[in-house]
């Protein structure tokens, strides 16, 4: 059975089909049009008949005064017709309007990047942390492992640590081949630009497992905490940097095309030692910086978005800084640099 609110409501001047409320009654676009032109002419109209014609989709244009005096009996207000000039600006205001939302839409060649970077984030980057299990994790890092105050040995955790911190970065090299616009630029900047950016662009992805309420990653059923970390014997200084990194942008709520639009930011990076092309790169990175504002603009306007670009922006500078701490890190705990050759590359 059809309801109520679907069934098509009529004009009450008319009897025709209704549009809409305007100037505070339920009428057809005949009768508003009517209604805006006729109330505040000069002339008084007058009925031949003395005001006993009838009004309806047929004949409403036979007595101006009958149908006119229906308007006004059915609740019309003339004070909430627009003046011609308020009309004019209100029809300019919804064209600027119109075209702001254009512009906030991604072109057909942004669209395309976005496409081609969700891809290779999803074949590379996406699927890794549930394959950390394999990396002979110790028993206690499994979510249903009932913690015990006795410590695991460390070597067994630094080993496990070491080894899925070389299998993220193998996933991020996948990553980056798999983009045209990388492959294209020369070998000695498209390794200048991994060594700067691999470390940077793990920690962008790993934030989709950060858990807020709990402060730990999740990554399939394992769980990692800042404690773990303290035990493999990072400093706790480095880890309050690192940690707050991923509560602030955890908070940020991205959606998938933003965080691959900001790993893209930190990659196409044209500062980083031995870059060579450094005009090609800056173009590529101010792409992917439109392509980012623009993505955050086109979304439907919410508390979050007022200053996301800008807060984005602050937040891969602070992750230079995590960046270069944990390259220091790497050297100064016992072990670990000679367990992760790859990761020692890319820091040195």
């Amino acid at each position: 059975m059809t309801s109520g609110e679907d069934e098509p409501r009529n004009c009450v001047v008319c009897g025709d089909r209704a549009t809409g409320y305007h100037f505070h009654a339920l009428t057809c676009e005949g009768c508003k049009g009517f209604f805006r032109r006729t109330v505040n002419k000069s002339t008084a109209l007058t009925c031949p008949f003395a005001g006993s014609c009838k009004v309806s989709k047929a004949q409403r244009r036979h007595c101006p005064a009958c149908r006119l005096q229906k308007c006004l009996d059915a609740g019309m207000k003339k004070d909430m017709i627009l003046s011609a000039g308020a009309l004019a600006l209100r029809r300019a205001r919804q064209a600027q309007r119109r075209a702001q939302q254009a512009s906030m839409q991604l072109s057909k060649e942004q669209k395309e990047l976005v496409q081609t970077l969700l891809g290779a984030h999803t074949r590379h980057v996406g699927p890794m942390f549930h394959q950390f299990v394999q990396f002979r994790p110790p028993a206690h890092l499994f979510i249903h492992h009932q913690r015990l105050p006795t410590l695991v040995p460390a070597l067994a955790l630094l080993t496990h640590f070491a080894d899925i911190n070389t299998f993220m970065v193998q996933q991020i090299i996948k990553f980056t081949k798999d983009l045209p616009v990388f492959r294209s630029l020369p070998m000695e900047d498209q390794i200048s630009l991994l060594k700067g950016a691999a470390v940077e662009i793990c920690h962008i992805a790993l934030n989709t497992t950060f858990c807020l309420q709990t402060q730990n990653f999740l990554c399939g059923p394992l769980r990692y905490t800042i404690e773990d970390a303290v035990h493999a014997g990072f400093q706790e200084e480095f880890l309050e940097l690192l940690f707050g990194f991923h509560r602030t942008l955890r908070r940020l709520q991205l959606q998938e095309p933003e965080y691959v639009l900001m790993a893209a930011m930190a990659l196409f990076s044209p500062d980083r030692p031995g870059v060579t092309q450094r005009e090609e790169i800056d173009q590529l990175q101010e792409e992917m910086a439109l392509t980012l504002q623009r993505y955050i603009k086109g979304q439907q306007p919410s508390p979050r978005d007022r200053f996301l670009y800008a807060k984005l922006l602050g937040l891969l500078a602070e992750l230079r800084s995590i960046n270069n701490a944990y390259g220091y890190q790497i050297q100064h705990i016992q072990g670990l640099s000679t367990m992760m050759p790859l990761l020692q590359e890319i820091c040195s």
